[in-house]
Order: structure tokens, then sequence, then C-alpha cells
């Protein structure tokens, strides 16, 4: 059993992960992001926090992460996200909108005033899944995606 407050690297201590990569948002709650990447064949698990969702990718290799920032910033039109990136003990982050990458950031700027959160799942001190009010787009169907869209509508006209 691995031990969580271990050192990283020492006996017991948890796996640290291979990769992560968020797509962070200004999406105000979890489903309708996860529906939308639902749609859109993006494997993601998307959490809540303060700021906006945030999408975590369940595959991080090769370029997964730049297709999932592709397509989320594709399906948030006019709207900026960043991909954050951590391999190799290296955290790199970009600007995001309409498909096309922006400018390169500096990850500690981009993490500079984030949610608790975003640092601990980019550590992997914490998973998606440890999260409260995590939504997966894996596994939604492409109706239950629609259902969830047309109602997220339907209560932003009220």
């Amino acid at each position: 059993m691995a031990d969580r407050d271990a050192a990283p690297g020492a006996p017991g201590a948890p796996a640290a992960p291979a990769g992560v990569a968020l797509v962070i948002t200004p999406v105000a709650v979890p489903a309708p992001l996860a529906a939308t990447c639902a749609i859109a064949k993006v494997r993601v698990d998307v959490v809540p926090t303060d700021v906006g969702a945030v999408a975590v990718c369940r595959d991080s290799s090769g370029s997964a992460p730049r297709d999932a920032a592709i397509a989320v910033s594709r399906l948030l039109k006019g709207v900026p996200v960043v991909l954050l990136q951590k391999s190799g003990g290296r955290a790199t982050a970009s600007r995001w909108m309409d498909g096309e990458e922006g400018e390169k950031l500096s990850a500690g700027l981009a993490l500079n005033g984030a949610p608790e959160v975003v640092e601990d799942l980019l550590l992997g001190t914490t998973t998606a899944a440890d999260v409260p009010g995590v939504v997966s787009s894996v596994g939604m169907s492409r109706f239950r995606a629609l259902r969830v869209l047309a109602a997220s509508a339907r209560a932003n006209r009220r």
C-alpha cells in the first residue's frame, strides 16, 4: 500500500505520474465542458475550481494534450484556454484560442493565483477522481452530452 505522505521516490511512495496535461478554462461548471468534450471525443475528467472548470487529459502522451487544447479551444470559440503540462519534471504552459496556439507562458506565472487543486493535479499529489464534483467525458453518450448542454443552455437563459 502506497503512503501518500512519503517523499516522491521513497519506498512506499505513490508512483509519480508519467505526465500530466490540464486544459484550464473559464467554464463555470464541469458538466457542460465534459459534455462538449464527449461530443468531440476528447477523453478528459473535468474538475470544478473557483476560477473555472479544468479538463484533466486521460492521455498525456504524444500529441494528445495538444489535440485536447485544439479541440477545447475550438469548441469554446473566442474564449482563451491554457494548456498546462508536466512531463519529466518540467512544466510548460501555453495559451490557446479558436484551435490555435498563442503565446507560450511561464508555467509558474500560469499557476500564480490558480486554485490549489490545479497545482495538486499538476504535481500528481491528487487525481481528478479525488476531487469532489468531477465529471468525466469518458463513457458519456452523445445523447447524454446533448441533454447536459441543453439543460445548461436553459439554465443560462433564466
